[in-house]
């Protein structure tokens, strides 16, 4: 099984999961002469079997994770951190781009010359550049994760 596969299997198990809760939540009380839709108790056991498979899936994909090299990239651990950072650091770039543009602010400039006038603490263009490589730069190490992902077997 490819990496890749797992992932799908991990988000897959993840969906089940909670859908086995919501039905446990669910039918877990009746009223007194009625028959619940269905039976808790089966639905528990459905549950715990899906999460012992989510536990096992996790475990060997981030083992795989640690010991994939990608060259200059790291292993996919590293670079799914430095992919986590650089979405931190564009959301950050973008919204001091945005905050300094005035885009948070709902006022549609001065009414009156006597009113004051609001400049830019940080330089937007420059900014609005930055969080463009940024983005470029997510791009990029997203689909060499990718790419690793489906040649990558998953280990045991």
């Amino acid at each position: 099984m490819k990496l890749a596969e797992a992932l799908a299997e991990r988000a897959d198990t993840t969906r089940r999961v909670e859908q086995l809760r919501s039905r446990i939540v669910g039918n877990a009380r009746f009223q007194e002469g009625e028959t619940p839709p269905e039976d808790a108790a089966q639905l528990l056991a459905e549950a715990s079997e899906a999460l012992d498979r989510l536990e096992t899936l996790i475990r060997r994909i981030n083992r795989t994770n640690s010991a994939a090299d990608m060259g200059p990239d790291g292993t996919v651990t590293d670079a799914l951190a430095r992919r986590d950072v650089l979405r931190l650091r564009h959301a950050v770039v973008t919204a001091a781009a945005d905050a300094a543009a005035g885009n948070d602010q709902r006022e549609y400039g001065r009414q009156l010359r006597s009113e004051p006038v609001i400049l830019p603490a940080l330089p937007v263009a420059e900014l609005r550049a930055q969080a463009d490589v940024l983005a470029r730069e997510i791009r990029e190490l997203d689909m060499r994760i990718q790419r690793t992902n489906w040649e990558v077997d998953l280990l045991d």
